[in-house]
């Protein structure tokens, strides 16, 4: 793979070790920050305040930890937004690394007697292990919004460790060292800024919205008493504080382990980007700031972080898509640990298409229906019409096809999943169907290139035929 021009900077040694490095004075003076941030929230809600933010916008005010020079290094040099009458605006693509931290007390120094606390308890803090990692890329030019998710115990290359599970790499090297390793995995593929947060910020941070609406496919119960976490959520539709979010997202006991999580991380970013803003989500601006900036680490200045909500708040659903690393579950006779083994030439594929980043093969490849391997996940409960559809795909030369475990979720329309980002694909499947709507998306059957997800629509269309079929009788 082609190496990242970052690459061959070294990361200081010293660097990460301090477990809760204070905030350097000249990056956190509390007015400024209050002052910056709070102006944001003024200017998103009127459009009206923009001139002034340029104050205070050029710091960074959430950096929790100073990077050395190789480590700054790492990240794009280059500005990311421009301030303008209004809100700060972005000026280019940008690719954000998005780090998720897990920190218990048995992870620190500073805690070495778990026996006085009687479990392992979580601790705010960023230095431990990642337990979410996700590349976002933000691109004003073609208006997309694009979520590659890295599952944690991918293997790759990871400086000074060798080839290990990727969320290590945060743990021995903090941000710059996770960048490099991502960069590395991708082919090389710029990281502009991080971002990290810990699962105590994600709990208080949901709280602070309000929590969350989403569909539970399934129960999930779990209990481990030496990290007090306890899961226990009902399949269904169901309004989820913060630690009920967290549970749903930690919960990884079933047979796709990370994988699983992987997928209903996508489904709870899914139901935040469908649940609407309004006026009682602007009035916790105030608690949702203090919650950010006591729970992320980040090289983001206050202009750019603008920039990027603005961004994001204005991007239309079909915009926005999430992917994840492809790959396999590796072999236990072989390997020691157990690794997502991610699959390389999908993946080149897939950064080129959605990252714009080295050769798009699959511009140029023919979609011959007969290597696309198709799932079906059916939410109508009835085998009759998915037997019909199963007909009606081989009629159009799809032969490669699956029946899948139902989907939980009753669904109005059918959904037409490009599994590994192959939107060509699933365009193809749903010009072929002459329904559904397609979605990049990693939530579908994990083995197919493109997934069904079986609606209603389906069905009113089997019906209107066959009525159609009685008339001409």
């Amino acid at each position: 793979m082609p190496a990242n021009k970052f690459l061959n900077s070294t990361a200081s040694k010293n660097s990460t070790t301090e477990k809760h490095q204070k905030q350097p004075s000249q990056f956190t003076p509390k007015r400024w920050f209050g002052l910056g941030l709070g102006l944001a929230g003024v200017a998103m809600i009127s459009a009206t305040a923009g001139a002034l933010l340029a104050v205070s916008l050029s710091s960074t005010p959430l950096m929790q930890q100073r990077l050395s020079p190789e480590e700054a290094a790492v990240f794009s040099q280059q500005d990311l937004a421009k301030s303008s009458m209004r809100l700060p605006q972005l000026t280019r693509p940008v690719n954000i690394l998005l780090l998720g931290i897990k920190v218990l007390t048995s992870d620190l120094e500073e805690y070495p007697h778990d026996e006085d606390l009687g479990y392992h308890a979580l601790v705010n803090s960023f230095k431990g292990l990642s337990d979410t990692m996700l590349l976002v890329r933000f691109d004003p030019k073609n208006q997309k919004l694009t979520l590659l998710s890295i599952p944690r115990d991918t293997r790759t290359y990871v400086e000074d460790r060798g080839l290990t599970k990727i969320n290590a790499a945060n743990y021995y090297g903090g941000p710059a060292k996770s960048a490099k390793a991502v960069s590395e995995l991708l082919g090389g593929v710029g990281i502009d800024r991080y971002i990290r947060v810990n699962v105590q910020g994600v709990e208080k941070l949901i709280d602070a919205l309000g929590g969350v609406k989403i569909h539970i496919p399934k129960d999930m119960k779990y209990q481990d008493d030496s990290q007090h976490l306890y899961i226990n959520l009902k399949a269904g539709e169901q309004h989820l504080s913060g630690d009920q979010a967290l549970q749903f997202l930690r919960f990884r006991y079933d047979n796709l382990g990370d994988i699983g999580r992987v997928q209903r991380q996508q489904l709870l970013m899914r139901a935040f980007m469908e649940q609407s803003v309004n006026v009682k989500t602007l009035s916790r601006l105030p608690k949702i700031l203090s919650v950010i900036q006591s729970h992320i680490d980040t090289n983001l200045s206050v202009e750019e972080l603008v920039a990027l909500m603005n961004f994001a708040a204005k991007i239309n659903r079909p915009n926005v898509q999430m992917l994840m690393v492809p790959g396999e579950f590796s072999d236990p006779e072989k390997y020691k640990a157990s690794y997502w083994l991610p699959d390389l030439t999908t993946l080149d594929n897939m950064i080129a298409k959605h990252f714009d980043f080295g050769y798009d093969r699959w511009e140029v490849e023919n979609l011959n229906s007969n290597y696309i391997r198709v799932a079906i996940q059916d939410s109508t409960d009835n085998w009759e019409t998915v037997d019909e559809l199963v007909r009606s795909l081989n009629d159009s030369g799809y032969w490669n096809v699956k029946v899948a475990k139902p989907w939980s979720k009753p669904l109005e329309v059918t959904r037409i999943i490009a599994q590994k980002g192959d939107i060509q694909a699933a365009q193809a499947v749903q010009k072929s169907l002459g329904f559904g709507e397609v979605f990049v998306e990693s939530t579908g059957y994990l083995r197919s290139d493109v997934t069904i997800q079986l609606g209603q629509d389906w069905l009113l269309i089997k019906d209107e035929s066959r009525n159609l079929q009685n008339q001409n009788w």
